[in-house]
Order: C-alpha cells, then sequence, then structure tokens
C-alpha cells in the first residue's frame, strides 16, 4: 500500500494523506530494547551530552525549590522533563537513522537533525510538546492550591511533613498522578511516532502526528506497555541525582526510533537524499 500525497507549494514538505501502520506486540518491543541496547553500546559517547545535560538540570530544579514558594514544583518540573525526552531524543533518531543506513554515526552527528528537510516540521512538534510541559506546571500548582492552599510551606520538613502525613497531601499526590499519567500518554501518542517520521523524512507536522496517533490507537495495548516501561527506566534514571539518564534517555531513544520503524511502512513515504 502506498500513501497517497497532495502537491504542495515549493519548498514544503508533501501532505501525505494517510500512512499505513503495521501491529505490533510484546515481541517487537523486546526487540526494540535489544536493538536500542546494541545501538547504545556502539555510540556510547552519547553520554556527553546526556550525562551532562541531565544531572545539570536535577541539580538546578533542587536549587530552585531552596526557596520555600518554589518547593511545590520541585516534583512537577522534575517529572515534567520527562514530557520533553522525545524532543531531547530527537538527535538518537538521527544517530540510529545513520547506523541503519550504514552511514559514520559519530555523536557529533547528534545534532544533525537540525540540518534534515522536515526540521522546521519537528519545531512545530516541540512547540507543541513544550505546550504540554507549560500546561502540566500549571495543572500541577492548581492542584497544589486546591488541596495545601497558597501559603507557602515554611520548610522542607514542614513541606514533606504535610505532604505525606495529611489526607490533603496524599489527595494532592494522588490526584497530581492521575493528572501526570493523563499529561504523559498524551505526549507518548502524539510523539511516538512522530519525531521519529519528521527526522527519517520529508512529511509534514500534522501527517506525522496523525500517524502517531493512529498507531497508538491501533496499539493501545502495547503502546500502554511501552509507556509503562519508558516510566519505570525514566524513574530508574533520576538515581542518583539523574546520572542514571544518561543510559536511559539514549536507550529510549534508539528504541523508539525502532518501534518507529516496525510500526510504519516507511516503504509508503518519500525518499529523503542527504
Amino acid at each position: 500500500m502506498v500513501a497517497a500525497s497532495h502537491p504542495t507549494p515549493s519548498g514544503a514538505p508533501p501532505i501525505i494523506t494517510e500512512v499505513p501502520i503495521r501491529p505490533i506486540g510484546n515481541a517487537d518491543l523486546r526487540a526494540a530494547l535489544k536493538e536500542g541496547w546494541e545501538d547504545f553500546m556502539a555510540r556510547r559517547g552519547d553520554l556527553i551530552f546526556i550525562g551532562l545535560i541531565y544531572p545539570l538540570v536535577g541539580l538546578v530544579t533542587a536549587a530552585a525549590a531552596r526557596g520555600y514558594s518554589t518547593l511545590p514544583f520541585l516534583f512537577p518540573i522534575a517529572a515534567g522533563i520527562s514530557l520533553l525526552g522525545p524532543l531531547v531524543a530527537s538527535g538518537f533518531y538521527e544517530l540510529a537513522r545513520r547506523r541503519e543506513a550504514g552511514l559514520e554515526s559519530g555523536w557529533w552527528h547528534f545534532f544533525d537533525v537540525r540540518k534534515g528537510p522536515a526540521f522546521g516540521q519537528i519545531l512545530m512538534v516541540a512547540g507543541l510538546l513544550i505546550a504540554l510541559f507549560l500546561a502540566w506546571l500549571a495543572t500541577a500548582g492548581l492542584i497544589y492550591q486546591s488541596f495545601m492552599g497558597s501559603t507557602p510551606p515554611s520548610s522542607l520538613g514542614a513541606f514533606l511533613r504535610d505532604l505525606f502525613t495529611t489526607p490533603r497531601g496524599w489527595g494532592t499526590i494522588i490526584v497530581g498522578n492521575l493528572a501526570g499519567l493523563c499529561f504523559a500518554i498524551m505526549v507518548l501518542t502524539v510523539s511516538l511516532v512522530s519525531l521519529p517520521m519528521l527526522v527519517d523524512r520529508d512529511i509534514d507536522a500534522g501527517t506525522a502526528i496523525v500517524t502517531s496517533v493512529r498507531a497508538v490507537r491501533a496499539n493501545a495495548g502495547t503502546a500502554a506497555r511501552w509507556g509503562v516501561i519508558v516510566a519505570v527506566l525514566l524513574v530508574a534514571g533520576t538515581i542518583p541525582f539523574f546520572l542514571g539518564l544518561a543510559v536511559v534517555l539514549p536507550l529510549l531513544g534508539y528504541a523508539t526510533w525502532h518501534l518507529y520503524t516496525r510500526l510504519v511502512d516507511r516503504s509508503a513515504l518519500p525518499e529523503v537524499r542527504r
């Protein structure tokens, strides 16, 4: 099956009406993680980027929370950073694409994603992910105020005590986690296929996002299991001091690329000469 496309103004990516997708299962998840690990072991120079960036983000977040008025945002910011993970992983998609094509794929190619023909479309998806991140922070703030009030905690100890030993604190935790789950599902749905596809081919952001939504809907159970795997690995990666993300984020980035290659019939997409 070949996806139909419509002509666009000169320089604009072709608009494809529908991209064929495939069903995947647990075996595909295991294979994607295995191949992602092989990619990571072949290109451990990726640690230069993620090994420095994510611990720095964690330390900055903790430092910002030293002002007790910002303590309620410590966890939402730390957790919300994962909403931007697919955007950061775009560099790993490029490395995986180059390795698959038999091209040189040193760590310096991490930023080559900006040279791709669909980079402008990637920025559009990036804007959507950033908007979701900001919406999550606003939602988390409203949830905290609804349960805990607007008065800043007097100390870190008082904040933790109120959060973990009072009914209103547990209400904040439960509702906050449910809201966070909703945002995580939205990010997974719009980005699972869209960003790898935009790194891979010259198409428009709308088509890429719609294809991602269709792929997740058609593989809802498998996508949910993948989401759980991502969440568990990201939590494990934050220990200690976000250092584990130096391994986890590249692994997930590479594995997501291999899931994309299983989910999407790439033969129906226009070839790109690089």
